[in-house]
């Protein structure tokens, strides 16, 4: 009850503060009126172009985020070492500038090589993102698999599993019911990383928001209703990640 107390508070501030004073103009994303409700379908327009790059970003990451960590388990120091590098390297690397020499500088390397390929917005976000990301996911992963017992593994060795099959039908099972909770984490990161890409002219929620301002000079009107957006699709993601723990039986305190 304490939310919907808060929420009511603060809705009846947000009113008497709009009637109160000239310098507010909720009216620009007003549903009642012609020009409110185009405002706000023309913000929720980039609901698809969010959500797209963040789900294909974030199964890239957890595809090399594995590929990364696996290597870094391994006893030998030529497979150990390249993956300790990578993560170390790209954790480094603030998303802002990696965006921008994604999105300016690779198709510059890739020509000097032979290779003509542009990157526009919606692939230099993507890659972007995932490659941020996987190496948070790494270490995810490798924590996930260490914390194993190390009886599992000699028990799936003596009835002559190789390390692969292990991996696959003994330690990973059990290691992503642990992991999903991080995992859904850093999803939820890569939603709200995703903001980054407006930079370079991806048409999603915070580059409508920025094209409306733009327009009507609204930025407090129009930033708060994209706050709610994004609380607003964090919120579903929770919830479903929830929903997946049960069905999973990742909840191992039950």
């Amino acid at each position: 009850m304490r939310w919907k107390t808060l929420l009511a508070v603060t809705a009846a501030f947000l009113l008497t503060g709009c009637s109160a004073s000239g310098n507010w103009g909720w009216y620009v994303i007003d549903p009642t009126t012609p020009a409110g409700y185009t405002n706000i379908k023309f913000l929720l327009s980039g609901f698809g172009a969010t959500i797209l790059v963040s789900v294909i970003a974030a199964l890239l990451s957890m595809t090399i985020g594995l590929i990364v960590a696996l290597p870094g388990m391994s006893q030998n120091r030529l497979l150990r070492w390249p993956s300790r590098i990578y993560v170390e390297f790209v954790r480094a690397i603030p998303l802002l500038p990696m965006l921008f020499w994604v999105f300016y500088g690779l198709p510059v390397v890739l020509k000097s090589i032979g290779i003509n390929v542009s990157i526009d917005a919606f692939w230099g976000a993507i890659i972007t993102l995932a490659i941020s990301d996987s190496a948070f996911t790494a270490e995810i992963y490798r924590s996930g698999i260490q914390s194993i017992a190390k009886g599992q593994r000699e028990a799936a060795r003596t009835i002559g599993l190789s390390y692969g099959q292990t991996m696959r039908y003994v330690i990973l099972p059990q290691a992503i019911k642990r992991i999903l909770p991080p995992l859904a984490n850093q999803f939820i990161y890569i939603v709200k990383m995703s903001a980054f890409a407006s930079v370079i002219g991806m048409q999603e929620l915070t580059r409508r928001a920025n094209e409306l301002v733009v327009t009507e000079y609204r930025p407090l009107e129009i930033y708060t209703l994209l706050i709610f957006e994004y609380l607003v699709l964090v919120l579903i993601i929770s919830f479903f990640v929830r929903w997946l723990e049960r069905k999973m039986g990742a909840d191992e305190s039950r």
